[in-house]
């Protein structure tokens, strides 16, 4: 006779929410690629499978960029070629896990489209994030918002202060050594979580931080608006 272990009503529970019909967003941190930190990817996917994911953010900084960095960069970083050819070839394997996914647009990535407006080419002659990455099926947005929950890059302070600024959730990345879910109880309750990030800190295009904090290599998980999770990598 064939041994059928029984159900505890805790597991039952735990199988109950794991169905529920709501948002189960995986929020993927700054990746930077091509300067991504081995296993992020990984750790992403494992994420989504362990929270019974069914929608993915990325929140920003999908690609760096150095080569075209405002601030001074090392001499021995790869051409801006070399480092496009080689952002694709690693987005393409982010686009192969998660080919439906809405994305942030970052700082970084928008370095291209800022030197343009500088240089007084109109955008007419700039390609869309799509056509370049081979990505066809990601939707690229400024900032989103799902069951009253706001994703946004973030370039002006941090998560904190645009919860408290906005009154409404806040998700959002850019600050790479941030790592945090904090609560506000006010007119409503309200959190603000702040990703953590995907960046190699031993890369050349991070020398500028070398003196800096530890990046937070994270990513993030929202359940129905109501529930937030860090998910730290183990390093």
């Amino acid at each position: 006779m064939q041994h059928r272990p029984r159900v505890t009503p805790q597991q039952l529970k735990a199988l109950e929410s794991l169905r529920r019909k709501e948002r189960r967003i995986l929020v993927i941190g700054d990746t930077h690629e091509p300067f991504c930190i081995d296993g992020y990817l990984e750790h992403c996917i494992d994420t989504y499978d362990r929270y019974n994911c069914n929608q993915v953010i990325f929140i920003g900084d999908i690609l760096d960029n150095a080569f075209a960095s405002f601030h001074e960069t090392p001499a021995e970083l790869p051409s801006g070629l070399d480092e496009l050819d080689f952002a694709i070839a690693k987005v393409q394997q982010w686009y192969e896990a998660f080919p439906i996914a809405t994305i942030i647009v970052g700082n970084h990535d928008r370095i291209i489209a800022r030197k343009l407006v500088r240089s007084g080419v109109p955008q007419k002659w700039l390609k869309s994030y799509n056509e370049v990455l081979g990505t066809p099926t990601w939707d690229w947005v400024e900032r989103i918002v799902f069951d009253d929950v706001q994703y946004l890059h973030g370039e002006g302070g941090t998560a904190t202060t645009k919860m408290k600024s906005d009154m409404m959730s806040t998700v959002q990345g850019h600050i790479h050594t941030q790592c945090y879910v904090t609560w506000n109880t006010g007119v409503k309750r309200t959190f603000a979580m702040q990703t953590g990030c995907g960046c190699d800190r031993d890369a050349l295009a991070f020398s500028y931080a070398k003196a800096f904090k530890f990046q937070q290599v994270a990513c993030g998980v929202v359940i129905g608006g109501h529930t937030a999770i860090n998910c730290l990598m183990p390093l």
